[in-house]
């Protein structure tokens, strides 16, 4: 996974958690979008997406 790949993930966690924490989002939807959002940072921390995987993609500078 590639820098902007992992930077764009980020910023995604970051406005997600914050529609949620915010109030924008509530119910269902905003619990959905939070685990996302974690989802997103995990792999950005790990810097690995299982999904690129299988589908043979990498963001990745060679």
């Amino acid at each position: 996974m590639g820098n902007v790949d992992r930077v764009v993930r980020v910023i995604l966690a970051a406005v997600l958690a914050g529609l949620y924490f915010g109030g924008v989002v509530t119910g269902t939807l905003g619990i959905v979008l939070v685990v996302l959002g974690g989802v997103f940072l995990a792999t950005a921390a790990m810097g690995f997406c299982p999904l690129y995987l299988p589908f043979g993609l990498s963001t990745c500078k060679k």
